[in-house]
């Protein structure tokens, strides 16, 4: 078993242990992939300003993202085929965040359903919601999440379209996958991945098969799926989704200032500034660029959450100096659960929380609440 020291090396891990396109499904992004990339070097860029001899004992990273406590300001962000990178993904992810104190948010597209990790994880969780052309395959969507006690719902604002992934095209990207040759030889070197998959009846997207009208195979969902993504999504889908739902809602998706009042004026209690990791508008802003202008806009009237492109507690750090009040986590989380399954989201979350508590120390800060951007070097900061 090699060292893990860092989310990288859990990276490498992952890559060797899970096949090749369920890796290249969390490990991409769009089209040339620059925003994809960009979400991680532009933090590079920012640089953070060593203190000394300051009283840094008795560190503290406790927070609250949308009024519920956090050990840290970290969520697991919802990522859809969780359960593909290791066998009843979902499920190991929620128990490793509820071990850790923080928030687990499960996809729409997740192979655990939401009543799979109600029924197996002690602690509420969020739910995250793409909108449908099928809307009452939504309204039922909202209500199971309220059945199973999810305690906050996060809608998707940016996936009315699907962007174009090339790895995803080349690989053929179905789940469970086919019995290609290629799927076959690439499945013959992962006998973990397969000897935990042959042990769970979780193969396929669980929310939906059984739950929408017309799906009764495979091929049938990846029809219904292509086609129910809903271009004609509003304002006013939000305000019926609020009210429909009745508890705390997050939109995710936000990436440029003028939406921020829109959605204020629908309801949010809190926004992610998100530009669902690359996956979707190549060439549009990293999230960190992003960031500082919407933090601006929403001048304290609602949380700003962040997500995209965290590999590290010092990411985590400078999101929260730029005004974020939480950050999410996909691609790291997904590295170690892909690499160790549970104990891999685990370590992984252990790295984050023990950079970012290091970090904070050597900016001469105690705790993550008094963090701002006076910890951040003038000139090297995103505008606002």
């Amino acid at each position: 078993m090699p060292v893990i020291t860092c989310i990288e090396d859990l990276r490498q891990l992952a890559r060797r242990r899970v096949p090749r396109m369920f890796y290249d499904y969390a490990d991409s992004g769009a089209w040339t992939e620059t925003t994809y990339r960009e979400n991680e070097s532009d933090f590079t860029r920012i640089k953070l300003r060593q203190r000394v001899a300051v009283d840094i004992d008795k560190r503290s990273l406790v927070s609250t993202m949308i009024g519920q406590p956090v050990a840290m300001p970290i969520a697991l962000a919802p990522t859809g085929l969780t359960g593909m990178q290791h066998a009843d993904g979902e499920i190991l992810a929620a128990r490793a965040a509820a071990k850790a104190g923080v928030p687990f948010t499960l996809s729409t597209m997740s192979i655990c359903s939401i009543e799979d990790v109600a029924e197996n994880s002690d602690a509420p969780f969020w739910f995250q919601l793409y909108v449908m052309r099928d809307r009452e395959f939504i309204h039922r969507l909202i209500d199971r999440a309220k059945a199973a006690g999810c305690s906050a719902l996060v809608l998707t604002l940016d996936l009315q379209v699907m962007g174009q992934r090339h790895k995803d095209i080349r690989n053929g990207l179905t789940a469970p996958p086919r019995m290609t040759f290629a799927n076959m030889v690439d499945l013959a070197t992962k006998p973990r991945w397969c000897m935990n998959m042959l042990r769970t009846q979780r193969r396929t997207f669980r929310n939906i098969a059984g739950h929408a009208k017309g799906v009764d195979d495979l091929r049938a969902l990846s029809s219904w799926t292509n086609q129910q993504f809903d271009p004609t999504l509003c304002w006013d889908d939000v305000k019926w989704i609020r009210d429909r739902w009745g508890g705390k809602l997050i939109l995710k998706g936000i990436l440029d200032a003028a939406d921020v009042e829109p959605a204020i004026a629908s309801g949010a209690d809190a926004i992610i500034v998100s530009n669902h990791g690359g996956r979707q508008l190549d060439g549009a802003l990293s999230s960190i660029r992003a960031l500082p202008a919407i933090v601006d806009a929403a001048g304290g009237r609602t949380e700003v959450h962040f997500d995209g492109g965290i590999r590290s507690g010092q990411d985590v750090l400078k999101a929260i100096a730029l005004g974020a009040r939480g950050v999410y986590v996909g691609r790291a989380f997904l590295y170690g659960l892909g690499a160790m399954g549970e104990a891999g989201v685990t370590l992984a979350l252990d790295i984050l929380r023990k950079e970012l508590d290091i970090t904070m120390g050597f900016c001469g800060l105690r705790d993550i609440k008094k963090v701002d951007r006076n910890i951040l070097v003038p000139g090297t900061c995103p505008q606002r």
